[in-house]
């Protein structure tokens, strides 16, 4: 049975780097489950599915879990840089919140994981430890306060970028909420506030809570 490391975490927390880190650290596969999201809302925007009352059977949804080689191919189509696209951004939420795409991408998720070649695979997005996996060994709640989220991403962004960023991290924050309580720790579930951590630092208190389980 693959082993799952499930890793919940808000926007813009840096689950993903860490989780695609520690992968590699471990030798595990890597499974980012807000692509999945991503890709639907790609598909419903590019007319291949219509929402609500899609058929999910036909969603043709491919995903690498080799943190070293990571890809993202829907209905034939390499998606892995326009699920990124901000306009794909802005609906993913929305999408998120229909209960039968939420059940449906649980059912797929844990379909990816045991049809894995890893001994393991570590599961990130924003309600793996509490509806995906809560029976998994190691779950952890990674996050930082708001102001240290955006002062990460804004290294990488304009001036008139970080602007949209602080909106859309707000809102995105505040629809998911609605959904899943992400910022708070379930019973049994590890916090890890990266606020006063670099990237290596938070990567070793995640491998180490690992260790310790």
């Amino acid at each position: 049975m693959v082993q799952i490391i499930a890793v919940d975490g808000p926007a813009g927390s840096g689950k993903s780097s860490v989780s695609k880190a520690v992968a590699r650290k471990l030798g595990f596969g890597y499974l980012d489950t807000g692509a999945a999201y991503r890709a639907l809302a790609w598909a419903v925007m590019e007319g291949k599915l219509s929402l609500p009352g899609a058929d999910f059977n036909g969603f043709d949804y491919q995903i690498s879990l080799d943190p070293n080689n990571f890809w993202v191919k829907t209905f034939g189509t390499d998606v892995t840089e326009a699920i990124r696209d901000p306009r794909i951004s802005e609906s993913v939420s929305v999408v998120a919140q229909i209960p039968a795409v939420r059940a449906y991408m649980k059912s797929l998720t844990l379909h990816l994981v045991a049809a894995s070649d890893f001994p393991g695979v570590v599961v990130e997005g924003r309600d793996i430890t509490t509806v995906v996996a809560p029976d998994a060994k190691v779950r952890i709640l990674l996050t930082a306060d708001e102001a240290t989220r955006l002062e990460r991403r804004a290294k990488e962004l304009t001036p008139e970028q970080l602007d949209t960023l602080k909106v859309g991290l707000r809102e995105r924050d505040a629809i998911d909420s609605k959904v899943v309580d992400f910022l708070k720790p379930a019973d049994g579930v590890t916090l890890v506030d990266s606020t006063e951590l670099n990237f290596e630092q938070t990567v070793d208190a995640v491998l180490s809570i690992i260790r310790e389980h």
